[in-house]
């Protein structure tokens, strides 16, 4: 990690508090800024390489989502009563059994903009983690985790590592069928570009097996019976003092007893997540260090989040505008103020350098 550099930890908190901060809204535009924030701050500073590259999908995918569930709502409905109807399908005859549901009838616009509000939650949510893929070096991620989660951290970096390798043989398959003359598009450029992207997925797996095979990999220490039993108890009490004390902060009827009992619960499982390391034997070559940028990021998401659920406790007519009756969203301020400090890791962290050159290189 050369001086300077954000740690990975910090963007993943930076965007998992953007994508809380768009769990706690339903206005269009305050979505829509979200976006613009992660989307501005992956431009300037997402790194060349290949893992990197991985935002481009996930736009793709949450536009694929937002698609889906307006086709949805148009077909099944979205449950939301409304007065201004936009189309009128024809409609299908269910038995009894199916109650509730319908296929076709009247579109109304207040069905229409409750699905569309719901889905670019969620299709905000989806970039904000595309975000975090693509600054986020998943490599030094994983030196990061606590030796107690070092066989967990392996299996979630290699499922994170997993769409942006996909990705890049795509790229390159794709290229290598162009200069040869031959399609890459349509479904039959997809059926004969799965083939070769699915057998070097697997190559790549049972090498990453004898890795860590060859590493020594799930080699553990022996620790006490009193040791291990201790660490397990507090493991296990405090994620459940996490869970309990979470829904607390979340319902008006834990506002006592649950910010206690998250503290609790944190402390129990960070002490568990302490006394579990003792089994892991690995070593850290030149760990990441927590500096003061990467504090600035974390803080950057974290204080988005914050401030959006404050909002939405004061004034949640602006943060969740009514679509029945029907009401044009407006832009808050003080909320829309809240979202841009999202932005500052684009002006607090060092720009990513340059690829070499082939002749650097060599």
């Amino acid at each position: 990690m050369r001086d300077g550099a954000v740690h990975p930890g910090a963007w993943w908190l930076w965007a998992l508090g953007l994508g809380v901060a768009a769990t706690r809204t339903t206005n269009p535009l305050l979505l829509a800024l979200l976006v613009a924030v992660s989307a501005y701050v992956v431009t300037a500073r997402r790194p060349h390489a290949p893992w990197s590259r991985s935002y481009d999908a996930f736009v793709k995918l949450a536009l694929a989502v937002i698609a889906v569930r307006l086709v949805f709502t148009v077909v099944f409905g979205s449950g939301v009563p409304g007065t201004r109807v936009l189309l009128t399908l024809p409609e299908v005859p269910l038995p009894d059994w199916a109650q509730g549901i319908r296929l076709g009838g009247a579109v109304t616009a207040e069905g229409l903009a409750y699905g569309l509000y719901q889905a670019m939650k969620l299709a905000a949510l989806l970039i904000c983690v595309g975000a975090a893929n693509a600054l986020a070096n998943p490599s030094r991620l994983l030196k990061a985790v606590p030796g107690a989660l070092y066989e967990t951290g392996v299996a979630v970096v290699v499922a994170l590592t997993f769409a942006p390798h996909l990705i890049a043989d795509v790229r390159r398959l794709r290229a290598a069928r162009r200069l040869r003359g031959r399609p890459d598009k349509g479904v039959r450029g997809l059926l004969q570009v799965g083939l070769p992207v699915l057998e070097g997925a697997l190559e790549r797996s049972v090498a990453l097996a004898a890795a860590m095979d060859a590493r020594g990999y799930g080699r553990t220490a022996l620790v006490p019976a009193a040791v291990r039993r201790t660490t397990a108890a507090l493991t296990l009490g405090g994620l459940l003092g996490v869970c309990a004390g979470t829904y607390g902060t979340l319902t008006a009827e834990g506002g006592t007893y649950g910010m206690p009992v998250l503290l609790a619960g944190l402390a129990a499982a960070l002490a568990g997540l302490r006394l579990g390391g003792r089994r892991s034997l690995r070593t850290r070559y030149r760990p990441d260090r927590w500096n003061a940028r990467s504090g600035l990021v974390a803080v950057s998401g974290a204080a988005a989040a914050a401030l959006l659920a404050l909002a939405g406790a004061r004034d949640p007519a602006a943060l969740n505008p009514s679509v029945v009756p029907f009401s044009a969203p407006g832009l808050p301020l003080w909320p829309a103020a809240a979202v841009l400090l999202g932005l500052l890791p684009a002006f607090v962290t060092p720009a990513p350098g340059r690829p070499a050159s082939p002749e650097e290189a060599s």
